[in-house]
């Protein structure tokens, strides 16, 4: 077998992958839901300063992060987030069909970080990249497209929602996925994965 064949099987999807990636998907789009009708829970926070709500926004990219640490193979990333938010929409998503668009736009930020690395760099600080990629990509979408629901703020407010969805992307999504991933490996059930190793690699190799 040549070194281009090996690597093209290396990238390739098995059966299992795509099991469990839409496994992971599904279990996003309840998180999804779940995040959603929690958001009232900020009010407070949000009637004092309204960009803060962008601190909250990491757990809708979770699937992003985890499912590429999880998975390790091209459009993992875009894949999981995009299935997660299509089961938000089915189970009644109070954001309507834009809850789509939003977990492509988000998959595709986390995506392109870890293709920027070559899909070969899973440890802490790429998954904090992909994170606050997913969460830059998510404050753009919210306040420029025009479907976004923040389009009335003033540049300063965007510019500040921005920020926090990024730290909240870099924390919630990065950082959370990036240890559930460890304890995953730790139990055996990624045994079949790349990421099998994953509780014992360095977090800064």
């Amino acid at each position: 077998m040549t070194t281009a064949s090996v690597k093209k099987t290396g990238y390739s999807w098995r059966v299992v992958d795509i099991v469990v990636a839409a496994l992971i998907a599904i279990a996003g789009g309840v998180i999804f839901w779940a995040w959603s009708q929690g958001a009232s829970l900020i009010t407070p926070a949000t009637a004092v300063y309204p960009p803060l709500s962008g601190l909250y926004a990491g757990g809708w990219m979770i699937p992003a992060v985890l499912g590429m640490l999880v998975i390790r193979k091209p459009g993992a990333a875009l894949f999981c987030e995009a299935v997660a938010a299509t089961g938000e929409l089915i189970m009644g998503s109070q954001y309507g069909t834009t809850v789509l668009i939003s977990g492509i736009v988000q998959g595709l930020g986390a995506e392109i970080v870890f293709a920027a690395f070559a899909y070969k760099k899973f440890n802490l600080p790429v998954s904090l990249l992909a994170g606050a990629a997913a969460g830059l990509f998510c404050g753009l979408n919210d306040s420029f497209a025009p479907w976004g629901w923040n389009i009335a703020y003033g540049a300063g407010d965007k510019l500040a929602y921005i920020i926090f969805c990024a730290i909240s992307g870099a924390i919630i999504a990065g950082a959370l996925s990036w240890v559930a991933t460890r304890g995953l490996a730790k139990t055996g059930v990624l045994s079949s994965f790349a990421s099998r190793k994953a509780g014992d690699e360095p977090a800064f190799s």
